[in-house]
């Protein structure tokens, strides 16, 4: 097949094809890496705050030897939405099962992990693939690392009647002292 007879045609489509080779070439494909950029694209419905009782979809995964925040991977490690729940949080999740209710932090992220979900990590693969994609209630105990991002707890009752009991008792104030009468001994003279 011909595509010109002419000389400067041929250069002129040869030029247009490496130009075109080389753009499609710098083009990126959106993956994990550009995938939590897109994050913000999901309703989120805001950062909660701590205490805040949230309806969630979870999930399980079990694969993975690191989290996203270096830690290794471990039952009672969840990933989330980092916009939503940051990295360090720690969540209250109750299910129908009791199995897996109970307490988890978020030290992972992930690409699929988007908006109101969860992905909690299982040992067992079988386990995770029956766990499947759930309802569940979830319960922000901590928002991120910050400990006064934390919902006051029955410790922080105990800390506070601590403190109140180690207070020394208030002191009363000195009475003034009486005033003392002018000696005799020494005569006055005007």
């Amino acid at each position: 097949m011909r595509i010109a007879e002419s000389y400067w045609r041929k250069a002129i489509v040869t030029l247009c094809a490496a130009v075109a080779f080389v753009f499609f070439y710098q083009t990126t494909t959106p993956d994990s890496r550009y995938g939590a950029g897109d994050a913000g694209r999901f309703d989120a419905g805001g950062m909660p705050q701590a205490g805040a009782r949230l309806q969630f979809t979870a999930t399980a995964y079990c694969k993975g030897d690191t989290t996203a925040s270096g830690v290794g991977v471990r039952t009672g490690v969840a990933a989330a939405d980092p916009q939503l729940l940051p990295v360090g949080s720690v969540v209250r999740i109750e299910t129908p099962n009791p199995r897996y209710s109970g307490v988890w932090t978020v030290m992972d992220t992930g690409p699929a992990v988007q908006g109101r979900t969860v992905d909690l990590y299982l040992w067992s693969c079988i386990e995770a693939l029956e766990f499947g994609r759930r309802p569940v209630r979830l319960t922000v105990l901590r928002l991120g690392w910050n400990p006064q991002n934390s919902i006051p707890g029955i410790i922080d009752a105990l800390f506070r009647k601590r403190e109140e009991e180690r207070k020394p008792p208030a002191r009363l104030p000195k009475p003034p002292a009486p005033a003392s009468a002018p000696s005799d001994a020494a005569p006055r003279q005007e």
